[in-house]
């Protein structure tokens, strides 16, 4: 017992030791690039990121990042409320609605543990077991990763020749990407290593009951938000004076959203893609994907604390 809590404490330490490599780095290089820009301008590098946030819309932009929110909180519920009652009970929409808003609180440090606080209450509050939500949760992130795969590679069809030469590993990613999914299905429906016993734990219970539409609807069902955000980023960067597409954000954002994913301090890595990816405009993007990444998951908690008290009320009659 002793060995297997020191060997999670060094992997914890060793995960930890990581990601704060990656978020120094991340710093580093918008720093030297800022610098460098501000430097070519004839400004320090504080004057310079002082002229570009005066340059921005900033009405404009505020209404259209709230009313965004709004729809994705809307569609994130949705998701939930719907895989829930395909693998597990019926649960009303509304129910579900003060969970999701209380779990993007605590996502504010980590998605995946804002997922799992959403399956300790739908134990505590429906009786659900508590392996069987955290299963579901287990299928939407993993669903996540394929649907942002697939609209990436919608995108390089249609944006492929624009993009820089990295993103021709988008086709090779995506098509493993599909042999991977149709094993995993395989496996789940007893196709694949028939007599394997895994597929029967509690953390797997979605994925067995999964059917291939399953997946399919979960597709359907998320697509509209990123769909959304498409045309809301690319409204957003012109607002911050940086010319883009509807079709030429199509493949870069799915591949932002997972940086964004990485939990670096105030989203560095999906800062640093932002400007990695629109060199020409280092201080207008690194500005871009500071306020819009933070605002994001800030304006979701505060959506969070609204529905906080019901949450605690349902929890613990409070």
């Amino acid at each position: 017992m002793q060995n297997q809590q020191g060997e999670k404490k060094k992997g914890g330490t060793l995960g930890r030791l990581i990601f704060a490599a990656i978020t120094l780095l991340c710093f580093a290089y918008l720093y030297f690039r800022l610098n460098g820009a501000a430097m070519r301008e004839g400004l320090t590098l504080t004057a310079y990121m002082v002229q570009v946030f005066a340059n921005v819309q900033w009405g404009a932009w505020l209404l259209i990042m709230v009313g965004y929110s709004l729809f994705y909180f809307g569609i994130d519920t949705l998701v939930v409320s719907r895989a829930l009652n395909w693998f597990i009970t019926d649960i009303r929409y509304r129910d579900i609605l003060p969970v999701r808003a209380s779990a993007y609180i605590v996502s504010l440090f980590n998605e995946q543990v804002g997922k799992g606080g959403m399956a300790w209450y739908l134990h505590r509050r429906h009786q659900v077991p508590g392996w069987e939500v955290g299963s579901v949760m287990l299928f939407i992130m993993f669903c996540e990763v394929f649907y942002l795969l697939v609209w990436a590679s919608v995108g390089f069809v249609f944006a492929g020749d624009d993009l820089p030469a990295a993103f021709s590993l988008v086709p090779w990613l995506g098509a493993g990407g599909a042999i991977v999914l149709a094993l995993w299905i395989a496996f789940f429906r007893g196709k694949l290593l028939p007599n394997n016993t895994l597929r029967d734990k509690p953390i797997f219970h979605a994925f067995k009951a999964a059917r291939p539409w399953h997946y399919g609807a979960f597709f359907l069902l998320r697509s509209p938000a990123l769909l959304a955000a498409v045309f809301v980023y690319a409204t957003a960067l012109n607002l911050f004076g940086v010319e883009a597409s509807v079709l030429g954000l199509l493949p870069l954002l799915p591949v932002i959203f997972f940086a964004a994913a990485v939990p670096t301090p105030m989203r560095a890595a999906a800062i640093t893609f932002w400007v990695v990816l629109f060199p020409e405009n280092e201080g207008q993007m690194a500005a871009f994907g500071f306020v819009q990444h933070n605002f994001f998951i800030l304006f979701n908690a505060a959506i969070g604390l609204l529905f906080w008290r019901r949450t605690q009320r349902d929890l613990f009659g409070t």
